[in-house]
């Protein structure tokens, strides 16, 4: 590891908070549910994130929180995929 890597870390879970943040006022503004899918997308990518370097796993143990991930993923897939059907 790299000697400030969990300073980096936190650095880019406040980011993915932040892009949170942004898409959940955008879905306030406008009622778009796709802002919500990308707000709540953003939250479980920073959740991921942030268990990362509080639970400080091995490599070989932090396969589960891929999967947070991939939910995420999904997420989006699904959303944007629903927005582009209903036109």
């Amino acid at each position: 590891m790299f000697p400030h890597s969990e300073y980096f870390a936190g650095m880019i879970t406040m980011g993915y908070f932040v892009a949170s943040a942004f898409f959940f006022r955008f879905w306030v503004r406008s009622s778009d549910n796709l802002f919500l899918a990308f707000s709540v997308a953003f939250l479980l990518i920073a959740i991921s994130s942030a268990l990362t370097v509080v639970l400080s796993l091995p490599y070989e143990e932090r396969s589960w929180l891929y999967l947070i991930r991939l939910a995420a993923f999904v997420l989006l897939i699904v959303a944007i995929l629903g927005k582009n059907v209903r036109k």
